[in-house]
């Protein structure tokens, strides 16, 4: 596997961005500019109806942002200009053909230029919207796919999926591709083509009997999952995500391309700084409510291992990877598995010590400047005792509240609603996060280790700038003393 000097290869070098707002993209952005700064351009596609609405949205979504501020304090006044030179905005939308792009010099001009395309856009939300999923997810990874088989000089396609496309399957899971059609569970006659015109048919049916725009997208939403969980999938973010993958590998022609699969992605590592973190993520949520007060059950296995890796972990293996098989330019489709849970494996017993530990000794501060005490939470190991616990705790009281209401001529009708409106939230949260609190996999990283081991071994790498070896990390230690300390200064409220 050819190397060779990372910051070298991205010299001089036209790179276009997909998902320009989110999360790895904005770490990918600021780490691309501070360590190599001759960069020749970074094309950002955000979605937005013209070059303003970009603009607007990416210096407050984007440059506004603290990830920023080592940049800043490095470039000093010198920054608008960097960016202004460094960076060109694009107004697009994935879902569309062409990227949605309505300037046809700035078309031409990438179609030109563009030596690296890396497809960072996704909607995240395990719960979305079908058709929304459907467009970002598994349409929008064709159509960026297509746009990079246009350009002349392209050395290679990158596609940031998930891990978790493997669902629910348990024991060592493998780097391997999904051929078109194949399900988890064995289920025949998944077709991209027909999930669009089952979505397309559902969405116009109800637009046509005059439904609100609540109840369409409600109606999206369990439709997302009834697709999903027809074909194995616990989701509709893991079933869009798959079947963009799908499309990828059997679309590719000869192009060379590169699948990168982090798992559960959390706060920064050690650049630009440790603990940044944007937005409440899978297992923060969990952090968020028992750190205010408000988690104090928990459902599943304590013994299962949580798959975890930082963002600048997933980002470094995603720039060495685009430069290993850039320079190498062999037709093909290369999946990397970013994670810790066969090498360094991380349970949720270790994250239920390290934030009790955490909020004992640090408690957070409420509205009204009281700290907020925590105890040990009651955790539940399975769904019977979950449902035994909100039957007695919650379901019992609703249904005497149903009598009480009644005798008293639904004087209390108002507690009720929003009572059962509370119930129905966390059950519909519990089964989303079903598979994942007993998730009884281990990711293999065997082409992961091949990246890294190449990397070791070749000096003319920055292996100092370009760290993802998830072996090294202390758990305790980044819990303790960057993550949790990362997400009370970024993400609490």
């Amino acid at each position: 596997m050819e190397l060779g000097s990372i910051l070298q290869f991205l010299e001089n070098k036209s790179i276009l961005v997909t998902g320009a707002t989110g999360f790895l993209a904005k770490i990918f952005l600021e780490k691309v500019l501070r360590v190599q700064p001759n960069v020749k351009k970074l094309y950002l596609l955000l979605r937005a109806a013209d070059a303003k609405a970009a603009t607007h949205r990416f210096h407050n979504e984007v440059i506004a942002k603290d990830l920023f501020r080592v940049l800043k304090e490095k470039c000093g006044t010198n920054l608008n200009l960097i960016i202004a030179e460094k960076t060109t905005l694009v107004p697009g939308d994935i879902s569309l053909e062409d990227l949605g792009l309505k300037d046809s010099n700035l078309r031409e001009e990438m179609l030109k230029n563009l030596d690296v395309v890396i497809n960072l856009a996704a909607t995240t939300n395990f719960d979305e919207r079908y058709d929304v999923a459907l467009g970002i997810n598994t349409l929008g990874a064709k159509n960026v796919l297509n746009f990079a088989k246009k350009c002349n000089k392209l050395m290679v396609f990158v596609h940031v999926s998930t891990a978790y496309v493997s669902g629910e399957t348990p024991g060592l899971i493998l780097e391997k591709s999904y051929r078109m059609g194949e399900t988890l569970n064995g289920a025949f006659g998944l077709d991209i083509d027909v999930e669009k015109k089952v979505m397309e048919q559902e969405l116009n049916e109800l637009q046509a009997e005059g439904a609100s725009e609540d109840e369409i997208k409600l109606a999206m939403k369990d439709l997302g999952l009834k697709r999903a969980k027809m074909y194995g999938w616990p989701n509709t973010y893991v079933l869009t995500k798959a079947m963009g993958e799908m499309l990828v590998d059997e679309l590719k022609e000869n192009l060379s391309v590169v699948t990168i699969r982090p798992t559960i992605v959390t706060s920064t590592y050690k650049q630009p700084f440790p603990g940044w973190a944007e937005g409440i993520r899978t297992i923060d949520s969990l952090a968020v409510g028992y750190g205010k007060g408000r988690l104090t059950c928990l459902l599943g296995d304590l013994n299962s291992i949580i798959d975890a890796i930082p963002a600048d972990m997933v980002v470094n293996a995603t720039i060495v990877a685009m430069v290993a098989h850039a320079r190498q330019q062999q037709s093909g489709n290369v999946i990397y598995q970013v994670g810790s849970s066969l090498r360094n494996p991380l349970r949720y017993s270790d994250l239920q010590d390290y934030g009790y530990r955490y909020f004992t000794k640090k408690p957070w501060i409420n509205k009204d400047g009281k700290p907020v005490k925590v105890g040990k939470v009651n955790v539940m190991n399975s769904m019977a005792s979950f449902h035994r616990y909100m039957a007695i705790r919650y379901m019992l009281p609703l249904k005497g509240l149903e009598l009480v209401n009644t005798a008293f001529c639904q004087y209390f009708k108002g507690i009720h609603s929003d009572l059962s409106r509370k119930i129905k939230f966390v059950m519909r949260l519990v089964e989303l996060y079903r598979p994942y609190l007993f998730f009884n996999g281990i990711f293999d990283d065997k082409n992961t280790v091949k990246l890294l081991t190449a990397a070791r071994d070749d000096s003319a790498v920055e292996t100092n700038i370009f760290y993802f070896d998830s072996k090294c990390i202390d758990w305790e230690d980044y819990f303790m003393n960057t993550h949790m300390p990362g997400l009370v200064k970024h993400v609490f409220k």
